[in-house]
C-alpha cells in the first residue's frame, strides 16, 4: 500500500474510532483540550522533534533544553493555571485530601536550594508541576469520569494508529537503528522503543478496562460500538507490543490484565482481601526475579540477562558517584554536568536515568525523598483500596494503574518524572477526588442547539468563562 493511501486509511480509522466512541450525553469543558495536548506531547515527542527543528545530542544541549518546547509547555501550563484558578474551590478540596503529593512537590522545589543547577532544575520542576495541573483539570471537570475517558480518546485514538502508520510506511520517522548492531528499533510516535512500550502499556490498560466495563454492562448505551473501539485499540497495542520489545511494559500490562479481569469476573478476587494477596504475590515474584536472583530462567525467557541489559551495572556506578545520601543532589539534578558526561563516556547508549524509580528518587532527593515517596505510595495504596472496597467507579482501574506504577519503576524511572506517561497515569490512580457538593459544582453548559436540557442561569456566566478559557 502506498504511504499516501495508508495515511488516508489511518485518518479514516481514527475518525471511525471517534465515531464509535461518541457519547452525546457526556458534557466536558473545552479546557480538556489542554491536558489532551499535554498528554499527547508527553506520550510522543516534543513539537521541536515533530518539526525537526532540533534534538538534544549533547550534555550541554540537555541542560539548555529546547526553546520551542519550553514555550509550548509554558503556554499550556499558564492557561491551565488560569483554568484551575477559576475552579479554585474544587482544586483546594482535592489538594487538601492529597497532602502527601503536595508535600513531595514542595520538597522538590526546596531541594533546588542545594542543586548545582538550580535554574535547570526549576524548569524541570515547572514541567512536573504541569503534569499535576493537567490531572487536576480532568478531576475538576463536571464529570471527571467522562473527562478522563474523553482525554484518553483524544490521545490514544491518534497516537496508537499513527505509531503503526509511521512504523510500516514512514520508517524514517517510526524506526531507529542501533548504532552498534544496526538492528531496527520500532519507536512509532515516540523517540525510543521503551517509550513506545510505555504508551502501549498506559493506553492498553485503559482500553482493556473500558472493554471489560462495556462487556459486563449489557444495558450500556452504544455497547457494541464501545467493544469495537476498545477492541481495536487493544489489537493495535498488541501489535505494537510485539514490535517494541519492551518487556517491562509488557509484563506490567499482563499484571494489569490479572487485576482487571480478575476483579471483573472472578468472584474470589473481587473480594478486597484476596485482591490484595494477589497484588502482594505479583510484587513478591517481580522483586525475587529482578533483585534476588531467583528465577533467572524467567529472565532468559523474557530475553533478559542477569544484568537486566546493563541496568545493574548502571545502578552500581551511579551509587558511587558524588551525591548527598540524605537530601540528594536536588530535583532532577543528578543527570547533569560532570556526572552525566562520565556516564556517557562509559556507556555508548547515553543513559539519562537510573532505570529504577526508587534509586532515581534517592539520587536526586536522598533518603528524605525516599521517605516522602514511601508516604505517597502508602497513602495512594490506601486510597485505591478504599475506593475498591466501596465499589466506586474506576476503582479497579485505579488499582491496576497503581500496581503498574509500582512495578514499572523497578526497571524504569517514572516517579515524579516530568512528562512521563507512566507517572501521569499513576497520578490519576492515587489522587483522591472528594465527592462533589452542590455548592462546588460548576456544570458544563449544554450545547445551545440542545434545548431539551434547562440551563441554570445563575451559573451560566461562570460556565461560559470556563469554556472560553
Amino acid at each position: 500500500m502506498p504511504p499516501p493511501v495508508a495515511s488516508l486509511f489511518c485518518a479514516v480509522l481514527i475518525a471511525g474510532l471517534f465515531w464509535l466512541d461518541r457519547d452525546r450525553k457526556a458534557r466536558t469543558s473545552i479546557a480538556l483540550w489542554l491536558p489532551a495536548i499535554w498528554v499527547g506531547l508527553a506520550c510522543s515527542r516534543g513539537l521541536s522533534l515533530w518539526l525537526q527543528i532540533d534534538s538534544a545530542e549533547s550534555a550541554e544541549q540537555i541542560m539548555e533544553g529546547n526553546p520551542v518546547d519550553r514555550l509550548v509547555f509554558t503556554g499550556l501550563l499558564a492557561v491551565a493555571l488560569i483554568v484551575l484558578a477559576s475552579r479554585r474551590q474544587r482544586v483546594v478540596a482535592i489538594l487538601r485530601v492529597n497532602a502527601p503529593v503536595l508535600l513531595f512537590f514542595a520538597y522538590c522545589v526546596i531541594s533546588l536550594l542545594w542543586s548545582d543547577y538550580p535554574e535547570v532544575a526549576f524548569k524541570r520542576w515547572i514541567k512536573a508541576l504541569g503534569d499535576l495541573a493537567m490531572v487536576l483539570i480532568v478531576l475538576t471537570d463536571y464529570d471527571p469520569s467522562a473527562a478522563f475517558k474523553r482525554l484518553l480518546a483524544r490521545t490514544s485514538y491518534i497516537l496508537i494508529p499513527v505509531s503503526i502508520l509511521l512504523i510500516k510506511y514512514y520508517p524514517e520517522l517510526g524506526m531507529l537503528y542501533d548504532p552498534w548492531t544496526g538492528k531496527a528499533q520500532y519507536v512509532g510516535v515516540t523517540t525510543h522503543k521503551t517509550n513506545l512500550g510505555e504508551i502501549c502499556l498506559c493506553f492498553g490498560v485503559v482500553a482493556l478496562w473500558r472493554f471489560l466495563t462495556a462487556w459486563k454492562d449489557h444495558e450500556l448505551s452504544g455497547r457494541t460500538r464501545q467493544l469495537v473501539a476498545q477492541g481495536a485499540i487493544l489489537a493495535m497495542a498488541a501489535w505494537l507490543f510485539s514490535h517494541a520489545n519492551s518487556m517491562t511494559s509488557l509484563n506490567c500490562f499482563l499484571m494489569a490484565v490479572i487485576v482487571l479481569v480478575g476483579s471483573s469476573f472472578w468472584k474470589a478476587i473481587r473480594r478486597p482481601a484476596v485482591l490484595q494477596l494477589v497484588i502482594a504475590a505479583m510484587l513478591a515474584v517481580s522483586i525475587s526475579v529482578l533483585f534476588l536472583g531467583i528465577g533467572e530462567a524467567a529472565l532468559a525467557m523474557m530475553g533478559k540477562d542477569p544484568t537486566l541489559t546493563d541496568r545493574t551495572q548502571v545502578w552500581g556506578i551511579v551509587r558511587s558517584l558524588d551525591h548527598n545520601p540524605l537530601v540528594g543532589t536536588g530535583f532532577e539534578s543528578f543527570w547533569l554536568g560532570p556526572r552525566l558526561e562520565k556516564l556517557w563516556s562509559v556507556y555508548w547508549w547515553h543513559p539519562n536515568q537510573a532505570h529504577n524509580g526508587y534509586l532515581e528518587i534517592f539520587l536526586n532527593l536522598g533518603w528524605v525523598g525516599v521517605a516522602l515517596l514511601g508516604f505517597v505510595l502508602v497513602r495512594g495504596y490506601q486510597a485505591v483500596i478504599a475506593a475498591y472496597r466501596r465499589n466506586l467507579p474506576m476503582a479497579n482501574l485505579r488499582v491496576a494503574l497503581f500496581v503498574v506504577g509500582i512495578v514499572y519503576n523497578f526497571t524504569e524511572a517514572a516517579f515524579f518524572r516530568m512528562l512521563s506517561p507512566a507517572w501521569i497515569f499513576f497520578l490519576f490512580a492515587i489522587v483522591t477526588c472528594p465527592a462533589l457538593t452542590r455548592t462546588e459544582v460548576v456544570p458544563i453548559a449544554p450545547s445551545l442547539s440542545d434545548r431539551s436540557q434547562p440551563l441554570d442561569h445563575e451559573l451560566v456566566a461562570s460556565t461560559w468563562t470556563e469554556e472560553l478559557v
